[in-house]
């Protein structure tokens, strides 16, 4: 629902549409510098209808067809989706969505019992058949069975939420993610950094409250929780689309007949930017991830230092002798590529941030890329030790010798509501809440009668 109504954009292939609402507006009238967004989405693009009549080895099928062609896209169409997805972030300054709310998602802080009073809380306030609207509510599963939680309780208050109030695990949250509408978090940066993590393809609108320690993605009060949920279904939400990478695990594949010494003479630059021979494929897909804030390849429990190839696209930008490298969203710069001496930058930025984790040079000097750069992070063949890569702080994986990772601008952004009116100057008050940014005591003025003689 835009503000203004002469101003709505109607989606022009409805029966094509996704479960993503982000791709439904972009498959709309939101514009394509050169080809409709749906060709672009290939496998990944299925109605709810759909989703429901395959069984679970063809959707398994599916996923797993849509996980590797995502590896495919050509360079031009990664501009391209990259393109619309920061197009339809500026339309959304200037537009409240109105969204269907049916079925809720809670995401509770893991491991702290204080936050689970405020779960039961906010699942009884909308259970209760005061709301406009019977939702459906989804706890997580652990909390089926604590007692502070008190299942039974709420049930025993709420007679019609026993089929209401429902539970989550991982499995459901990646599987049937078009099931839920919209997601409430109830903790800090980490919280919503998990549900991040659960929702590795469709995202739906993620409405965060702070009650952690940071506050750079947990925009709303939780004292406030009542009218900010009514508002929100009702009037609608201001949505920012913040950028995310998918990261690809690339092992290396043996060659025929190659033995522990041949190996070490292969050379990885040769393999990833010069031409194969006899159609022999080097690596192959392992694993795909898609990550919110940073993906980081660190010499893990090695007492010695990593060796790692870095490439752009089709160049071989460098090899660093270092701690480590981490790659950062714009979202993630204010994280650990903060804390390695990296830039910050503000989350509507389409940039790809680089930042050395203790350099063994004094030359190194954090950089800044496009968005539309593939980024490849590699363990050359002859390195004394296997690199380790980690995902959002999650997902720790080995990279042995003649191993890399891509990383890429994601086609799913993550879906983060903001508070209406507050997106301007956001973030600039986030960071000089949070760390501080450029404070200090404010100079005196100058004695009118004072005859300023030195350079004090």
């Amino acid at each position: 629902m835009a503000d203004d109504p002469k101003a709505r954009h109607s989606v022009s292939h409805p029966d094509e549409m996704t479960a993503c609402f982000v791709h439904s507006l972009i498959a709309g009238d939101w514009g394509n510098p050169s080809h409709k967004a749906r060709e672009l989405e290939g496998a990944v693009k299925e109605s709810k209808h759909e989703e429901d009549a395959l069984d679970d080895e063809e959707s398994d099928a599916l996923a797993e067809k849509a996980m590797v062609q995502s590896r495919h896209l050509t360079k031009k169409q990664l501009s391209d989706m990259a393109w619309n997805v920061r197009k339809l972030s500026k339309k959304l300054d200037s537009i409240k969505l109105k969204l269907t709310v049916q079925t809720v998602f809670l995401v509770t802080k893991a491991g702290d019992q204080s936050v689970i009073g405020s779960t039961r809380e906010v699942a009884r306030w909308l259970l209760s058949r005061e709301r406009a609207t019977l939702y459906n509510v989804y706890v997580e599963k652990r909390l089926e069975s604590d007692p502070e939680f008190g299942a039974d309780e709420i049930l025993k208050e709420e007679p019609s939420a026993k089929n209401r109030l429902k539970y989550w695990d991982h499995e459901l949250a990646v599987d049937k993610a078009h099931l839920f509408d919209f997601v409430v978090t109830l903790g800090g940066d980490g919280t919503v950094l998990f549900t991040s993590w659960l929702f590795q393809h469709v995202v739906p609108p993620v409405l965060s409250f702070s009650l952690g320690s940071l506050g750079f993605l947990t925009k709303f009060d939780f004292n406030d929780y009542q009218k900010t949920l009514t508002n929100a279904f009702r009037d609608g939400v201001v949505v920012n689309l913040r950028l995310r990478f998918e990261c690809t695990i690339m092992r290396s594949n043996p060659l025929p007949g190659s033995s522990p010494v041949s190996a070490k003479k292969r050379d990885l630059v040769e393999e990833l930017i010069g031409e194969e021979c006899d159609d022999t494929l080097t690596h192959r897909p392992d694993k795909v991830l898609q990550i919110l804030n940073d993906v980081v390849l660190d010499r893990g429990p090695n007492p010695t230092m990593s060796s790692i190839e870095l490439f752009g696209d089709d160049e071989h930008f460098t090899t660093l002798l270092a701690d480590g490298v981490c790659i950062a969203t714009p979202t993630g710069s204010t994280a650990y590529n903060l804390a390695a001496g990296g830039s910050l930058s503000h989350p509507d930025n389409p940039v790809i941030l680089v930042t050395a984790i203790c350099a063994h040079t004094l030359s190194f000097r954090p950089i800044i890329l496009p968005d539309t750069i593939v980024l490849r992070m590699g363990v050359p063949y002859d390195a004394r030790t296997s690199s380790w890569a980690s995902f959002d702080g999650r997902e720790r994986i080995e990279l042995r010798p003649g191993d890399y990772v891509t990383v890429s601008a994601s086609r799913y952004p993550f879906a983060n509501v903001l508070p209406r009116g507050r997106r301007g100057d956001d973030w600039v008050h986030s960071i000089s809440k949070t760390l501080n940014w450029n404070s200090r005591q404010r100079q005196k003025s100058l004695d009118p009668d004072h005859k300023e003689t030195g350079g004090r």
